[in-house]
């Protein structure tokens, strides 16, 4: 891993993000075709990365376009292993003939993050795809426990802990759902306060931006200079 503590951003989902996002982060985590993402936009973030020193992610999801990746799917574990290889792949592939760009870390979004993370079969087929595709050299970003976790330790992966600064949260711990009131954190020194929270809790190995987000790159600075 890069470090006791990281910054990694969610990326490749919009047209219009701006690059300085992905020289504010630490870790980018690609769309690579399953919820967004085409070769177009993994080569431009690939790039950037590249130019700015940045790492890397492959940021796999549910094979749904139509809903961003953002509602569970009933799919089967090994169609899931299988779709999630194919994007992994994609990505490889942009990676390679664009610089030879490593991809060192990989990241599930959406709904599959959370589905996978309740579901030991799903969380072992996407981390298996996910394999497939990239090798064993990687680093999982994902929730602090659960499925997820538990197979990243079953196979032998890294795994870093994941906590989200301009994501609301519930006394529980879990994040409060996309659509709800206070489910996204926009104001950038709410953000810091938050990450804040987070690093002194020791829960956590990186901390995460959204690149959808309003303010994302106000808000990704503003957690970057809390993380320095």
């Amino acid at each position: 891993m890069i470090g006791p503590m990281f910054l990694n951003v969610d990326a490749g989902e919009l047209e219009n993000e701006p690059e300085e996002l992905y020289a504010a982060a630490e870790v980018v985590n690609i769309a690579c075709g399953g919820h967004a993402g085409d070769e177009r936009s993994m080569t431009r973030v690939l790039e950037c990365c590249k130019r700015f020193g940045t790492k890397a992610g492959a940021h796999p999801a549910y094979p749904d376009r139509a809903n961003f990746g953002r509602q569970v799917m009933v799919i089967t574990p090994e169609a899931l292993g299988a779709s999630v290889a194919e994007q992994c792949h994609a990505l490889a592939s942009c990676a390679r003939t664009h610089g030879d760009v490593p991809i060192p870390f990989v990241k599930l979004h959406g709904a599959l993050y959370h589905a996978a993370n309740g579901d030991p079969a799903l969380a072992g087929a996407a981390l298996k795809g996910i394999i497939e595709a990239l090798g064993w050299e990687i680093t999982v970003i994902g929730p602090p426990r659960g499925a997820v976790r538990g197979a990243a330790n079953e196979l032998g992966l890294r795994y870093a802990r994941e906590g989200f600064a301009d994501r609301g949260m519930r006394a529980d711990g879990t994040l409060v759902p996309r659509g709800e009131p206070g489910a996204m954190i926009d104001d950038p020194t709410r953000a810091a306060e938050q990450a804040r929270a987070l690093i002194a809790s020791g829960a956590v190995d990186t901390i995460c931006v959204h690149g959808d987000g309003k303010n994302a790159l106000a808000v990704a600075r503003a957690v970057r200079a809390v993380m320095t």
